[in-house]
């Protein structure tokens, strides 16, 4: 696809890519009818994005319209989509994301309407290629008001956004990467749904996990785990500040393993900081690598839940 910067709203070759990835994005069942919005970055204050009311398998490079920075359209013969304002809201804070996709794909978006957030460390790839997935709190589509829900969730290493009761958004340096996003985690959302009718998720251990997020570093992705401090790898915490008080806590699967400390431990590895000791199990399924007293309010919640499993059998 063609270059993703500077490229000018009028590159055929670029709304040529939004109509395909409209067709992908169509095609597998991700936007029925005329739902979903894509948008590429083509300057300091140009975004080139699909139109409103189209269904996004039958776009030509015609329908194509552009807006700046503040959403005012000024390109187009069709009205823009009036969600391009989370588009932008995502390239404000993000200023290495040039193209963004949001769509209905089912699996995601079951999770949407459940709210209940995308568990970690069960397997490879999502960890490598995607990290930890927020979940925006609800917001009626189209306004500020609803674009701002992603803002707290923007942190480096994020690309892919669970919209509460509507769907998700991936973003990305391509449009091609922001779609992909949008594959990798619908498909990885089926896996979730069909083991769970086998019968349970088994989740990876703490060195299995270190090693993807110590691979992923190698090969020059970034994850917003790199930056939090005792960071629990699998327990979607890199965006508590996000939540403020009201962190979604799952209720289809059992309850995330907690490895405390990641980057502290790089840290230590590194010769920085105090020395980390060695890893004890706190119950089962649940350790603590990291020097720190366990979070207390954590474990309570994790025994409990345990002994209640154990008392309904």
């Amino acid at each position: 696809m063609a270059s993703q910067w500077n490229t000018g709203i009028n590159d055929r070759k670029l709304k040529e890519d939004i109509c395909e990835i409209g067709r992908r994005v169509y095609n597998k069942g991700f936007a029925a009818a005329n739902d979903g919005n894509i948008s590429i970055r083509v300057g300091e204050n140009e975004v080139l994005c699909s139109p409103t009311m189209i269904c996004k398998g039958f776009m030509t490079p015609d329908d194509i319209c552009a807006v700046d920075m503040e959403g005012t359209q000024i390109a187009g013969k069709r009205k823009r989509t009036s969600e391009v304002l989370l588009h932008l809201a995502i390239m404000k804070h993000r200023p290495d994301v040039k193209a963004v996709v949001h769509c209905h794909p089912p699996h995601a978006t079951a999770f949407a309407v459940a709210r209940e957030p995308i568990p970690q460390c069960i397997l490879p790839e999502i960890e490598v290629f995607m990290g930890e997935v927020p979940i925006a709190p609800y917001e009626t589509p189209g306004g500020h008001a609803f674009a701002n829900t992603v803002v707290p969730f923007l942190k480096n290493g994020t690309n892919t956004i669970i919209l509460t009761n509507h769907g998700t958004v991936t973003f990305g340096k391509t449009i091609e990467e922001a779609y992909w996003k949008t594959e990798i985690l619908d498909a990885y959302c089926r896996i979730l749904l069909l083991s769970k009718q086998l019968g349970r998720v088994t989740y990876l251990d703490e060195r299995e996990s270190t090693e993807l997020l110590d691979l992923k570093k190698k090969l020059g992705f970034d994850d917003p785990r790199f930056h939090v401090e005792d960071c629990d790898l699998c327990s979607n915490t890199a965006f508590r500040d996000g939540y403020k008080e009201n962190m979604p806590q799952s209720k289809a699967f059992e309850p995330a393993p907690v490895y405390a400390g990641y980057l502290e431990r790089q840290k230590a590895a590194a010769g920085v900081g105090n020395a980390i000791t060695g890893a004890a199990p706190i119950l089962s399924g649940v350790k603590n690598a990291a020097a720190s007293e366990p979070d207390m309010e954590t474990l309570v919640r994790l025994i409990t839940e345990q002994v209640v499993a154990a008392m309904s059998k």
